[in-house]
């Protein structure tokens, strides 16, 4: 590929990646409109780029909590550090457990489903928008909701679920405090993506692949500027219930993509 469009991935990658939009679902219609092989002209360690700039734009985003979060553990500090740690533990079993035992079926669901793809969307824009509307948000995350937001991440690996909106949505409406939901829901996922890519490569899926360094770096670079900036805006965004409009656009492509599929 292109830097150029390594560039405009990147971008795509940045902004989808943390805006409550779903970016599996909006590769999927892509797919649709370009043609099945756009997947395998992107490339696998395309892929793999603009997802470790997004890994790292998120870790850049939250580094003072992540490096707090370090520094207690490496000193053997009991307290919120630890607890914060177990928690995303926890919130990671389900998504671990759908990823290691049933790839063959979530590797069906990416097939060229637009009309389940609208569905999704139609269901990230109604979570959206009851989010919207709760009013009194000041509970703190304990185990239980850990593992129910870690519930609707592994869900949300269905195309056109966004995960950042599906688990932003449900901590809300457990009543926990609007930024803390945002944080968690994007600190959760950093493990998952790191462990996602180190699995590609032990597993030798890179071996086959040749790509020059420009439009990697091109992509590497856009996708983490626009990753930090989608990421510091969405978590604004959370506190100020602005999610709703987010839902209308998600009814809207939804809407779209059902009738494509007609």
């Amino acid at each position: 590929m292109s830097a150029l469009e390594t560039l405009i991935l990147g971008i795509v990658q940045g902004l989808t990646e943390f805006l409550p939009v779903s970016s599996s679902g909006h590769l999927e219609l892509v797919k649709a409109i370009f043609g099945s092989d756009y997947e395998q002209q992107q490339g696998l360690l395309i892929t793999i780029t603009l997802h470790a700039a997004t890994a790292f734009s998120t870790i850049f985003v939250f580094r003072k909590d992540i490096a707090l979060i370090l520094t207690d553990l490496m000193y053997f500090k009991k307290g919120e550090s630890l607890n914060f740690s177990i928690k995303i533990i926890l919130s990671m079993i389900p998504a671990v457990i759908i990823g290691l035992f049933f790839e063959d079926f979530i590797a069906s669901l990416f097939d060229g489903k637009i009309a389940l793809v609208g569905a999704m969307l139609m269901i990230t824009a109604f979570l959206l928008f009851l989010a919207d509307r709760v009013s009194e948000n000041n509970k703190k995350i304990n185990y239980g909701n850990a593992f129910s937001i870690g519930v609707i991440q592994a869900i949300a690996i269905l195309p056109g679920i966004s995960r950042s909106g599906a688990t932003i949505a449900l901590a809300v409406l457990l009543k926990i405090d609007r930024d803390k939901a945002a944080r968690f829901s994007f600190l959760m996922v950093i493990p998952l993506i790191l462990g996602s890519m180190a699995k590609s490569i032990m597993d030798g899926d890179l071996s086959q692949e040749s790509t020059a360094l420009l439009p990697l770096l091109v992509g590497f670079v856009s996708a983490f500027i626009t990753g930090v900036f989608a990421c510091r805006w969405m978590v604004a965004l959370v506190k100020k219930s602005q999610l709703k409009y987010f839902s209308f656009y998600c009814i809207a492509v939804g809407a779209l993509a059902i009738l494509f599929s007609l």
